[in-house]
């Protein structure tokens, strides 16, 4: 288990220490249609815990077999009344792959239920890019090819290096870099980084190699985690996704369609956030 997986399983430790939490309710899974279709489509990348009280948490899916190992083991782990912090330590603990997603999307859910009951929501974002400002000229460092962004960034004139783990997405064309070597992103002062990276335990390296970045903003639906860990270490913003309507997200999700209507993007920086332990103050 990485350090920040150490120190946020701790925070929903303490949490449960203060109040009883919400069990699980179900695992809700994209269809594998719509994963098959999602490099294009932007659908069915994620499966959703969802908890007895209405709480929804995210994880991606499409590393690996993480999808077809959840359709048929993902029952054992995440069966209704299932406690949900012991199916986040297990999937903390575990070196990736279907777990390690299951336990991710139940970490988020109870973060969600610590926001809700703290009263705390973060703010709209403004833009897709969590805030960034980049001006032409300037080169822009990404982890994993967010493909829709790439052609916006390209556009405003500024120039992209991205570092990814597939071969077959290595490119070099004016404007676009695709490599495997993170040394490439150390000339970058802002970076945009996938929230995979903490399913894949690349944070640590990912984080390293930007070290000289001014701003390094995490984006995608997976960040839906409790950021004083990312924070402290080096991470600016986190940009995700706010569920604001759970049965009609849960219902778009299984069907593979579009969860647009049903969510919106949050920008979440440190002054925007009151911390875990003004939190755990405001709980009843």
């Amino acid at each position: 288990m990485n350090a920040y997986l150490h120190d946020y399983l701790a925070q929903l430790e303490r949490l449960a220490r203060r109040q009883p939490l919400p069990v699980v309710r179900a695992l809700h899974l994209p269809p594998r249609e719509a994963a098959d279709g999602a490099r294009a489509q932007a659908r069915g990348e994620f499966c959703a815990i969802e908890l007895d009280d209405g709480s929804l948490g995210l994880a991606y899916v499409l590393l690996d077999d993480t999808l077809a190992a959840l359709e048929t083991g993902g029952a054992g782990w995440v069966c209704p009344g299932a406690d949900a912090l012991a199916l986040v330590r297990a999937g903390f603990a575990a070196p990736g792959g279907a777990l390690r997603s299951a336990g991710w999307a139940a970490a988020a859910a109870l973060t969600r239920c610590a926001f809700d009951r703290a009263g705390f929501v973060p703010p709209a974002s403004a833009d897709s890019v969590g805030a960034l400002v980049a001006q032409p000229g300037e080169r822009i460092g990404m982890v994993g090819l967010f493909g829709p962004l790439v052609e916006r960034l390209l556009a405003r004139g500024v120039a992209l290096t991205v570092l990814e783990l597939r071969e077959d997405l290595q490119q070099s064309r004016p404007g676009l870099e695709v490599t495997l070597d993170p040394a490439r992103l150390r000339g970058c002062a802002q970076v945009i980084c996938t929230s995979t990276v903490l399913l894949n335990d690349t944070l640590d390296a990912v984080l390293q190699a930007c070290a000289q970045a001014r701003h390094f903003v995490m984006l995608g639906p997976g960040a839906g985690c409790l950021p004083d860990g990312l924070f402290a270490r080096g991470v600016t913003a986190l940009g995700g996704s706010w569920i604001t309507d759970a049965p009609a997200y849960v219902e778009a999700l299984r069907r593979g369609a579009s969860t647009a209507a049903a969510a919106r993007k949050f920008t979440l920086r440190p002054s925007d956030y009151p911390g875990f332990e003004a939190l755990l103050a405001r709980l009843p």
